[in-house]
């Protein structure tokens, strides 16, 4: 009986090999355009991707009842991980070439990386810590020299907030505090990317305000020519959104607060059908967030008052992060810009936001790979409403995962630990949330 569980493991083992050599090879192409220090990591990727594109889950069961490894956790190093279980299986398996990439190439390679786009980090069992700045900490450098005393590693500035004069002083705090504490600090720039929020163009367009309930029937438009004055009418901010949302469409405002769903199209106009409003003031504000996560958006992650910012951010920043990114090309765009520009180029940080960065992230990586070394974000308030909340704790793992494969550094946010901050006392879900 044993034995055929051997054989049966071994068969299935022997076709992942197989699988994933052939897709390394179908992929050599991507992997050419890649620095040497990039190449195993990518093979790595293709390997595990190929790995997760069938179901082991009979074979993991048949791992466990022999004691060994069902190749959970090694995501880093997946091919040295089957070749080893196979060695263990018997004295017959032999391979002309072991996978050089190994659990301590692995580890050692993301190390590495983290410690380029991060910094040292004095503390090996202490997370970076990244803490967001704003205008507010001008006036505060005692604060910011105790987050330096107790571990901030990463300094963030929101470009979406303040303006060139504020950021720089921000920045000369800062350096000052590391030269004051002998503490290492990361400048991290966030480019603001478009601004979709609600412009309220007609009934309650003075106070900036409308009461709405549920079932009500409100209109997204860019203007509020041919409505009644009793019709509610929001802008999104950007122009080309209207156009591509179809019916059925879910559309979400204020961080997911309220829910509508698109259910009349009459050409540039959407009316949009209130479904749930999770609060008790039953009304939508000017310069809330809009999301739309089922609508194929053509909107450029970067805006000129973003392009007009790259010069400073590549100046002082050390690292850049990029909001909305979908897709590759969204990299090549930016690294476009900023070679124009003529600056150094800081590290990328590029943001996990949009259920299509989630569907992009291999090809995403690839494109990453391009450098010697970027990072991910797994921007976990936008990508909770664009995926559903119900969801997010599958997805960021597999987040995760993705990029343990990939040897790529995660920032793990937002808002992680709020109430610990504001309040000094941390929510039950927010320890086991940060555990």
């Amino acid at each position: 009986m044993q034995n055929d569980l051997t054989k049966n493991i071994d068969i299935d083992l022997s076709s992942l090999e197989v699988n994933m050599i052939k897709e390394v090879s179908n992929h050599k192409s991507i992997i050419s355009l890649l620095p040497e220090s990039q190449k195993k990591s990518a093979i790595n990727l293709i390997k595990y991707l190929t790995l997760r594109s069938v179901d082991i889950r009979i074979l993991q069961n048949n791992l466990h009842e022999m004691g060994l490894s069902s190749l959970a956790s090694s995501e880093g190093h997946i091919h040295r991980q089957i070749q080893a279980i196979r060695e263990r299986l018997g004295k017959n398996y032999k391979t002309k070439e072991l996978d050089p990439c190994d659990i301590k190439w692995s580890n050692d390679a993301v190390k590495n990386k983290t410690r380029l786009l991060f910094g040292q980090k004095e503390t090996k069992d202490q997370p970076y810590i990244m803490v967001t700045f704003d205008s507010s900490f001008l006036n505060d450098y005692t604060l910011i020299k105790n987050l330096l005393l107790n571990g901030m590693n990463v300094a963030r500035i929101n470009c979406a907030h303040d303006d060139e004069s504020v950021w720089e002083n921000l920045i000369l705090l800062i350096k000052k505090a590391c030269d004051k504490t002998s503490k290492q600090c990361k400048i991290y720039m966030d480019l603001a990317g478009p601004k979709i929020r609600t412009d309220i163009i007609n009934k309650g367009r003075k106070n900036g305000r409308v009461k709405v309930k549920e079932g009500d029937i409100i209109w997204l438009s860019e203007s509020n020519e041919g409505f009644a004055k009793k019709d509610i009418v929001i802008s999104p901010n950007e122009s080309g959104i209207i156009i591509k949302i179809k019916k059925g469409d879910r559309i979400f405002i204020d961080d997911g607060v309220i829910k509508g769903i698109a259910e009349f199209i009459k050409g540039d106009k959407v009316g949009i059908r209130l479904m749930r409003i999770s609060t008790d003031k039953k009304q939508i504000k000017s310069q809330k967030g809009i999301n739309f996560p089922d609508t194929e958006l053509d909107v450029s992650p970067l805006t000129d008052y973003d392009k007009a910012c790259i010069p400073f951010i590549c100046e002082n920043a050390d690292i850049v992060g990029y909001s909305f990114v979908r897709n590759p090309s969204d990299i090549v765009l930016l690294d476009s810009i900023i070679k124009q520009s003529g600056k150094k180029q800081p590290y990328y940080v590029f943001k996990i936001e949009t259920p299509q960065a989630v569907k992009n992230l291999p090809d995403i990586l690839f494109e990453g790979m391009k450098h010697e070394v970027f990072g991910i974000m797994i921007a976990r308030g936008d990508l909770a409403v664009e995926i559903g909340f119900e969801r997010m704790g599958e997805i960021q793992e597999e987040i995760l995962w993705i990029c343990e494969a990939a040897h790529v550094p995660v920032i793990w946010a937002t808002q992680v630990l709020e109430n610990l901050n504001k309040s000094g006392l941390a929510t039950r879900s927010e320890i086991t949330d940060a555990g």
